[in-house]
């Protein structure tokens, strides 16, 4: 299980600097259902990636070690959580967002918690 967990964590974390990688090669553009955006909104979101890429990069560092790295791992889990509630502060005040969007704030909100029972449990401290 521990084999099983690290290597979910680092996909997780590939995926998420992949995801990064497009959004700052192609901007808002890359953003299903956007519309076009002006060079503030632009900067913004290339500018927003880039701290994605650097959450990736964690997540593939704290993998490594997930026992010794795991309040790190723990911290990365509540941003990533965090970013759940963003997406629903902004569904509350401006209306809901795609579909697609919906679901990865559902996946922002689900994984964390999942993920940190997995960490716990399987890199306890031995008694």
């Amino acid at each position: 299980m521990k084999a099983l967990l690290k290597s979910f964590v680092l996909l997780f974390g590939a995926v998420c600097m992949c995801i990064a990688l497009v959004h700052i090669g192609y901007g808002p553009a890359s953003i299903p259902g956007s519309v076009p955006a002006n060079a503030t909104m632009d900067s913004e979101d290339r500018f927003y990636a880039t701290l994605f890429l650097g959450f990736g990069a964690a997540n593939i560092w704290c993998a490594q070690e997930l026992g010794a790295r795991g309040q790190f791992f723990r911290a990365l889990m509540l941003v990533f959580f965090l970013g759940g509630v963003a997406r629903l502060i902004s569904a509350v005040q401006v209306g809901a967002p795609s579909l697609l969007f919906v679901v990865l704030g559902s996946l922002e909100l689900a994984l964390p918690p999942v993920l940190l029972w997995a960490q716990a449990k399987l890199h306890a401290p031995a008694a």
